[in-house]
Order: C-alpha cells, then structure tokens, then sequence
C-alpha cells in the first residue's frame, strides 16, 4: 500500500466545468531531525507552488524546495501573489489564518504544502482544514510524518515494548482530562506524554495521585531527535527534584513537545545500554569547518554521523587568473587533441574548467578521447555533476601523493599523445607536477584559478570563535589557519584544536593554539574520525570518574552578571 492517501471528493468530481483548483498537501515533518522526512515528502516538496509550514517544520522542509516557492508564514503572514493570501492582521498566526491561507492558494489552482511537526494525523487542526477542502471540492492527499512521541522515544533510547508485550497508551497532557489520567494511572501501560518542561513535574502527580507508585521509573526528553537532545531519567517521585539538581531550563524549542515515558516496561533503566544518539562520540559539538559549503559536503555529512553540527567558514575565495591567455591556450588545446590526460586536483578546478567550456560554448563532450583523473572522492563527485566519469580517483589516500601512485607511467607504445594537461590554483605545491614528470610525462601546469583571503564572517560568527562558542575547529592547511585567524581572530583555548597533518600543526603552535588532535594520514576523512576517537575518549574519560558529560564549550568561564545597584 502506498503510505500517501489522495482524497478525491464526492465535490472534487462535480467540480464546475472551467473551474480549475489546485492540490494540497497534508505533510508530516516529523520530530525533528530532517534525515527523518520520507522520500516522498522530498518528492512533494520539490513541486510546491506554495509552502505554509509552522516554523518548527519549515527548519526541517526548507532544505527541499525549489528556489522562487511562495513561504507566506515565513513572510509574516502577508499577501502574496502566488498565494492570494490576505494581509495578516498582526502577530502570529492563528488556525483559522493559516487555514485561510491554505484554501486561498488551492483556489487559485496552486500545488500547496501545508507541512506541520510530527505526523498529520495527531494534528487536530488539520483534520478541520481537510475537511474544509473536501466541502469545497479540492483534492487533497496526506504524506504521514514520524510522530514526535515515536520517533523522539526512539531517538532517546526508550523502547516503547518489551518481548513480553504490553499495552502503550499515548497522552497529549496539556488536553488530557481527569477521566484519561485516572484510567492511565490505574493501568500497568506504558504511558508516553506530550508536555512541557514545565509541567513534568505536574504529570508525574497527577499519575500519582491516579495510582501508579512513586517508584515507577520515568525518563524525560527534551528537543528530540536533533543535537539538542537531552534526556534524564528518574521516578515520577524524583523527577522535580533530578530536573532542578540537572539546573534544566526551557529549551527555547516553541511548541516543539517534551517526552515523557513512564512505566516499568519501558526500561528507562536500559537507556544506558540503548541510548544510541546522545552517546554518539561528537553529539551535540559545534564544529568549525574552515572551507566553503560546497567544499565541506562530504566532511560535514561525516561530523554529523558523529552526532556534530558543522558550521562552514570560508576563509579563501577563488578569482580568475590575472592573465587568462594560458587557460585559454590550454582548453583549446583539449579540444583539439594535445594532451592524453587532465588531471583534476580541487573542485575549484573543476568549476574553473566548466565556467571557461561555457564561455567558449562547450560542454562535457569535448572531454571525448581524453583520460580523466581526479585527485579525490570529492571532486569526482563535481565531474560527475558536469557529466564526465573519471578513468582515475586514488585507491588509497586522496592527495597528489596518493594520485601519483596509482598514475601509470608514460608508455610510447600505448600511449599516442605524452602531455598532461594539470589545471590548478596559483599556490598549489609541485608534488604532482614533479611525480608526473618522473613517470616521463610532459605537463602543462596552468594557474585556472587564484585563491585569496575571504572576507570575515559575521561578528556573531567572529565572537564565536574568539569566545569560546565552537568545540573544535578543523584545520586542513597551514593557509587555513593563517587566513582564519587573519579574518575571524584567534579560536579560544576551550577550543579543540584538529590538525591534518604536522605542518599544519605547526603553523597553528606558531600562532599560539594548542593542538589536540592530529590526523594519522593526510586526508580530511581521516581528521574527522580522529576528532570522533578524541571525543569518544573523553566521553569514556568522564563517564569513568563519574563526572557530569561537558562539550568542551561548556567549559569556557561564565561571564559574571553585573550587580544592580
């Protein structure tokens, strides 16, 4: 059965003839973390018109859409002419509002997202708007979402059964009557709440005074399923009394729910052995990543499979060459046959090569004839986007180094052209160039690109790094720590300190940093999984001398507050 249901209406059919209405649909953003949206949710949002996402939802969606799509929500709420929304009367949001927003945009036949937290189905208000659609004849269909209570559970650690079976029952406790809680807590369920912070302590007697035990184990979850994820566990007798010690505050997540789990088959007490995501070695760290987002993909994608959250920083920018002749005489050269091989060695290389193809008109065809290698996983991937297969990518470590061993050597007899064809940037080393040569090639060694400081960061971003905001900062290259340090200042001594390799390390001691981590070969891969083993360390560290588990950030001194006279 397909997990998405269209509901054409008995209305829908009997539409007037020349009246043209458009398509919504109900999407379930899930708790939280946008690796949890369903592949046809990432489907449906690619062809929105319109988006009408609450703001807990739209951080997850957003990632999805296509540029131009029509976000009145995010707008304030105003008139928009893909819309047809009315003016907003000030302040947030209401239902109806939204509601009105919604119908507004099919009538004008747009294709319409009305994306919410969790799933569709545990949304009231959204089963009232379904059946306003259905009343005026315009089809709509439901893409479900994880529910918060599920998916933030699963996330925490906390199964929801155990082999010997057992009821759950699922309680929204700002709603909750007196009649649910005295059947919940005259029952031996397993009892998931959607509350607040604020009112855990309330839940957990209102279950009392019902008739579960004091001792009845509970955990608590707040911001689930993304990095900001906390949970605790105690008894609905200890739980005021485990937040207060923990000093927990609101969490600033809006209407985003807090978990509550309580019973004795929801094995709280396992959760140490089964608390999957918060034990990740890097969970929660705010890691500096000094390169550009499209340049940081890969290694980004591997700090959050450490349970990380990469923030990318530029700190050079790429400029055309000052004198462009040479990469001209040099790509007409390709075309007409002079080199055996091009080798790419930066995915600035790549852009270079493509921007200079379209200004002459050309595209990946001319490639034809031509070996393709490609110093790294990375800047395949940009090949392949321009539509050409490398013949070479290193099996071993992804470097020029790691290039020239898998590089055969010049052979007159299979080889008809002996020249190699090397765009790069104006400060590259000559590692590649000289191996190539040794293995009896000519190159022809083109500047395609010049690399220059990039402007600072934003100050939040500048204060930031200086204050002691980041857990770490990856350095991947001496340029990275003199440029990063020359726009943004110098990282806090709170700050881990991950090198690539031992100049890099060097240059970062000469500016006064404290390396901490060194990766055991040059590759950006290998600095991420020493960073992860540096942190899983420490987590192993902590939890072995009973001490209370701290980012490093954590630890950076506490402003005073000023006395008011």
């Amino acid at each position: 059965m397909s997990p998405t249901t269209t509901h054409p209406t008995p209305a829908a059919r009997a539409q007037p003839s020349g009246t043209s209405y458009g398509h919504v649909t109900f999407l379930g953003a899930g708790p939280g973390d946008p690796g949890l949206l369903t592949l046809r949710a990432v489907d449906v949002l690619a062809q929105a018109d319109v988006l009408i996402a609450d703001p807990e939802a739209y951080d997850v969606v957003s990632g999805h859409i296509r540029p131009g799509t029509d976000t009145p929500l995010q707008r304030g709420g105003e008139a928009s002419a893909a819309s047809g929304a009315a003016p907003e009367r000030g302040g947030p949001a209401t239902p109806d509002d939204i509601a009105d927003l919604v119908m507004r945009a099919a009538r004008r036949g747009k294709r319409v997202v009305r994306a919410v937290a969790g799933d569709p189905g545990m949304d009231t208000d959204t089963t009232t708007d379904m059946l306003a659609l259905a009343a005026e004849g315009i089809t709509f269909e439901v893409v479900p979402g994880i529910a918060h209570a599920v998916g933030v559970a699963a996330y925490a650690g906390v199964p929801l059964r155990d082999p010997e079976g057992g009821d759950v029952r699922f309680v929204n406790g700002p709603t909750a009557d007196d009649r649910c809680w005295t059947e919940v807590g005259a029952s031996d369920a397993t009892v998931v709440v959607s509350t607040t912070l604020e009112a855990v302590a309330v839940t957990a007697g209102r279950l009392i005074a019902a008739g579960r035990k004091p001792d009845t184990p509970l955990s608590v979850t707040v911001a689930g399923t993304t990095t900001r994820q906390r949970t605790w566990t105690a008894t609905l007798g200890t739980v005021e009394r485990t937040l207060k010690s923990a000093k927990v505050l609101p969490t600033g997540e809006g209407d985003r729910p807090v978990i509550a789990v309580v019973g004795e088959r929801s094995a709280p007490a396992q959760r140490e052995q089964l608390a999957w995501f918060e034990s990740k070695p890097l969970f929660g760290w705010k890691v500096l990543v000094p390169r550009t987002k499209e340049q940081a993909a890969s290694l980004s994608e591997q700090l959050r499979s450490y349970g990380a959250v990469p923030s990318e920083v530029p700190t050079i920018a790429v400029e055309p060459p000052r004198t462009p002749q040479q990469m001209d005489r040099a790509v007409k050269g390709l075309v007409t046959g002079r080199y055996e091989w091009i080798a790419f060695t930066s995915v600035n290389a790549v852009r270079a090569i493509r921007e200079k193809f379209e200004e002459y008109g050309l595209d990946a065809r001319a490639f034809a004839g031509i070996k393709v290698a490609a110093v790294g996983e990375q800047t395949a991937r940009a090949l392949l986007r321009f539509g050409v297969r490398p013949d070479l990518v290193p099996s071993g470590e992804q470097s020029a180094a790691g290039l020239l061993e898998d590089w055969p050597p010049y052979d007159p007899v299979f080889d008809p052209i002996d020249r190699v064809f090397l765009p790069r940037a104006d400060i590259a080393t000559e590692t590649l160039v000289a191996g190539l040569v040794e293995l009896g090639w000519e190159v022809d060694d083109v500047t395609a690109y010049r690399t220059v400081r990039a402007s600072p960061p934003p100050a939040t971003t500048r204060e930031a790094i200086k204050g002691g905001g980041f857990d770490a900062v990856l350095f991947t290259s001496s340029s990275t720590v003199r440029n990063l340090v020359g726009i943004a200042g110098k990282p806090h001594n709170v700050t881990v300190i991950a090198c690539i390799g031992p100049a890099t390390a060097r240059t970062a001691e000469e500016h006064g940093l404290r390396v901490d981590v060194m990766a055991p070969e040059p590759s950006v891969h290998k600095l991420a999984e020493a960073l992860a083993q540096f942190g899983a360390e420490r987590r192993a560290a902590a939890l072995g001398a009973g001490e209370a588990l701290k980012r490093p950030s954590e630890k950076r001194p506490q402003r005073r507050r000023a006395r008011t006279p």
